[in-house]
């Protein structure tokens, strides 16, 4: 089904080349009409109204549905002054509107997938929020969005409004976290395939164009590696600080190394909080004072040691980690006999060592 909030957002795509702006940036169009594949809205356009009617139509099949019949109501527009070229490093005050209520922003990264970066970034949101705090957590991973299914979110539709000239939209909330994720608009069955720029150009819109309201911490689960897409999200947003997930192999450390150099990048210059070692060490449910180092013991810790960064935490190896993730309750959420366990203690001990972390940071002159 298409919705009214994919079509906005396919429209943040669409270009003006009289200004070199986006259809939303501009408000060109209104009056978006939906009837099940069939899609029509108003579009006030200068001289090259054509050419950007074009455009949104390939944007409207490019980001939602390829198939969908798209009908455009071109009507006259006084043609704008371009103004002025913004830097990536400086992002228009307008760009970052709904996001200035956003008193702390946390970017969780990892030099190579497969080590568990999006379920600490989940599980640290929920435990921030335990805390009392306001959380957000958005789901920048581009490629293989997973607080859908971490948080058991589907089906629903991510609502709009409008504020000032712009119209932003509303992240979800489950758990008392505001949630945004890019798989909350695409087919879960379908691959997201996606060039460098496309990619880049979604997730900007999908924090730019959501209205976040008063939020203590922003949980940022970005994409694995050291790419475009990690490059925009640094240079994009007022980042806080960064927290960088690892296991203990060698193999994976050596991809930690150049995660924090690329935050330690001049141009992008964001602090490294610290390191979070995923998969420590397994401990049986029966025997919950056990520790198994099937990975390697210590590895991060000595990494943390020798660059000079906290270790932010060990998190175990535990089945109930993963079924909890799969069943979209966290398992770092309050157990309802408010019993103790291993893994909800050591998420626990992550977000009071990452608020430390921060308000060290901050007293930094």
């Amino acid at each position: 089904m298409i919705t009214t909030t994919q079509i906005e957002m396919a429209l943040g795509h669409a270009n003006d080349p009289a200004t070199g702006r986006s259809v939303n940036e501009l408000a060109m169009a209104s009056n978006i009409q939906i009837d099940g594949n069939r899609v029509s809205f108003d579009l006030a356009a200068g001289p090259d109204g054509q050419a950007v009617a074009d455009s949104c139509v390939s944007a409207i099949h490019e980001y939602v549905d390829r198939n969908a019949e798209v009908s455009v109501n071109l009507t006259a527009r006084q043609a704008a002054a371009a103004p002025a070229p913004e830097s990536p490093e400086a992002p228009a005050e307008e760009d970052q509107a709904g996001l200035r209520q956003v008193k702390n922003i946390i970017a969780v990264a990892s030099g190579k997938g497969g080590v568990g970066k999006s379920t600490v970034a989940a599980n640290l949101a929920v435990a921030l929020a335990k805390t009392g705090a306001k959380v957000a957590l958005v789901d920048a991973d581009i490629y293989g969005p997973s607080v859908p299914i971490m948080f058991n979110i589907s089906g629903e539709e991510v609502l709009g409004r409008r504020i000032g000239e712009k119209t932003y939209m509303l992240p979800l909330e489950k758990y008392g976290i505001k949630l945004m994720s890019v798989g909350f608009f695409v087919d879960p069955e379908k691959a997201i395939v996606w060039r460098g720029p496309m990619a880049s150009g979604a997730l900007k819109q999908l924090l730019g164009d959501t209205w976040w309201d008063d939020i203590d911490y922003m949980v940022v689960d970005m994409p694995p590696g050291t790419g475009d897409i990690q490059l925009t999200l640094a240079q994009s947003l007022p980042v806080t600080g960064a927290i960088i997930v690892s296991t203990p192999q060698q193999v994976a450390l050596a991809d930690v190394v150049r995660g924090v150099e690329m935050f330690r990048n001049p141009s992008i210059g964001i602090p490294v909080l610290g390191f979070v070692e995923n998969m420590a060490f397994f401990t049986p449910a029966e025997l919950p004072d056990h520790k198994y180092y099937i990975f390697g013991q210590g590895g991060c810790r000595k990494l943390a040691d020798e660059m000079g960064i906290p270790l932010l935490g060990e998190i175990p190896l535990v089945q109930s980690i993963a079924e909890s993730g799969d069943n979209g309750k966290p398992v770092a959420l309050f157990s309802p006999d408010n019993t103790h366990s291993p893994e909800r203690d050591a998420f626990d001990a992550l977000a009071r060592n990452t608020i430390n972390a921060i308000n060290n940071l901050k007293k930094q002159p």
